[in-house]
């Protein structure tokens, strides 16, 4: 028995994307912040199966090892340090939802102009690569990303760590219970608010010495 190459390359196509499809939903529908960031984990791992369908092999596992080893990980940590009020987030769900609706238009309107662009009406790569990058999806990569591309790249780089800044300030919470520096305390001290000279004869030092050998 036999099967056709593109049977089972059809077959792991539309299980990962289906599976893919089913996770995103999760992720917006989910009522716990922490299960809602497993699903993206998921949804990460099913497009990484789909780059790897696709041959792109070094997108495939950068995906994995950059966002699900990496960016989720410290997400996962910033959503449970957060302490986050779910109750409060309900009630206010109408108010943020004409927000909401908004800017999902947009992004779908986004979308669809790079789609029908991009894909629709062309037969053709928007930018042809010389053979020997085209043969190479890692080199062609780091062309586009290094060469091409290179100040949208440094822009992506800045924004992203604006989002760390702004995860590590969140959780930085005047707690009761916390303890932390204040450095700014720490710089202002002065030595006789923290040390105390105290004066003493050498003779009742030696005594005192002389006393705790005896014992």
């Amino acid at each position: 028995m036999t099967f056709d190459p593109s049977t089972i390359f059809a077959f792991f196509f539309y299980a990962f994307a289906g599976l893919l499809v089913l996770s995103a939903v999760r992720v917006i529908t989910a009522r716990n912040p922490v299960h809602a960031a497993l699903f993206l984990v998921l949804a990460f791992f099913c497009a990484s199966g789909l780059w790897m369908l696709l041959k792109a092999e070094f997108l495939s596992l950068a995906l994995i090892l950059v966002y699900v080893g990496a960016v989720m990980v410290l997400f996962l940590f910033v959503v449970m340090m957060l302490d986050l009020d779910i109750e409060h987030l309900r009630r206010d769900f109408k108010k943020f939802l004409p927000l909401a609706f908004l800017m999902g238009v947009v992004i779908v309107l986004e979308l669809s102009i790079v789609l029908i662009r991009s894909f629709i009406g062309t037969n053709t790569p928007v930018q042809a690569l010389p053979p020997e990058v085209s043969a190479n999806n890692t080199l062609a990569l780091g062309k586009l990303i290094f060469v091409d591309y290179v100040y949208a790249f440094e822009v992506a780089g800045v924004i992203l760590l604006v989002a760390i800044i702004a995860a590590v300030a969140l959780t930085l919470r005047n707690r009761k219970d916390s303890k932390s520096q204040n450095i700014a305390q720490q710089v202002s001290v002065n030595a006789a608010d923290r040390m105390r000279i105290v004066q003493m004869d050498s003779d009742m030092a030696a005594k005192q010495d002389v006393r705790g050998e005896r014992k």
